[in-house]
């Protein structure tokens, strides 16, 4: 479906996904769908801090804390793009072990696999409260058939994408465009982030 998108300040932005992660009765499960490149991790700290602010318990989650061993990540090479649109994370862990776990009982586990030592962050399982809520921030986060209570989506255009991932990194472009491509009927709040300082939200047209 078309978008028409509307001007947004960062400020203004963060209050709004706030008033949707706030406006979700009992534990809230978040999605923040961004590219490497796009920092959704830092965009998650700033609404968790403005939930927090607000009186409601809210933690962040990195993706790449539900990273798969290298072994697997690896298995077809260091710059295969379909292994890191379908192997690099693990994807089924993170509903497993955060989403569903989190929503049934208040048990969750922030960090699975240390992406970088390649080991086991050996974390221990975390409670919250019964009106608590959770932010995942990561890549390629939608069309998993993980069951978020509301998703964001840090949309970069080709261009911005490329000029914004490190060079050692360019290799993952073609695979986060064609997830979005494949994922672009998702449901979720989506956000034209080429430019950060001059962010835009859209509004679907009917």
């Amino acid at each position: 479906m078309p978008h028409q998108f509307t001007p947004i300040s960062g400020d203004r932005l963060v209050d709004y996904v706030a008033d949707h992660v706030i406006a979700v009765p009992g534990r809230a499960v978040i999605a923040l769908d961004g590219a490497d490149a796009a920092d959704p991790m830092v965009v998650a700290c700033d609404v968790a801090a403005e939930v927090r602010a607000r009186g409601r318990e809210c933690a962040v989650v990195s993706l790449h804390d539900y990273a798969r061993p290298a072994s697997i990540r690896l298995e077809f090479g260091r710059t295969d793009e379909m292994s890191y649109r379908t192997l690099w994370f693990d994807y089924d862990a993170l509903a497993r072990e955060v989403v569903d776990s989190f929503r049934a009982d208040g048990r969750w586990l922030p960090a699975l696999w240390d992406e970088r030592l390649d080991r086991s962050t050996r974390s221990t399982v975390r409670t919250a409260r019964a009106d608590s809520a959770v932010i995942i921030a990561g890549p390629m986060l939608l069309g998993r058939d993980i069951r978020f209570d509301a998703a964001v989506r840090l949309q970069l255009g080709s261009a911005a994408l490329e000029r914004t991932t490190p060079p050692d990194q360019q290799w993952t472009v073609p695979a986060l465009l064609q997830h979005e491509r494949e994922t672009e009927g998702e449901d979720a709040i989506v956000v034209r982030w080429d430019h950060r300082d001059r962010p835009a939200i859209a509004a679907d047209v009917r």
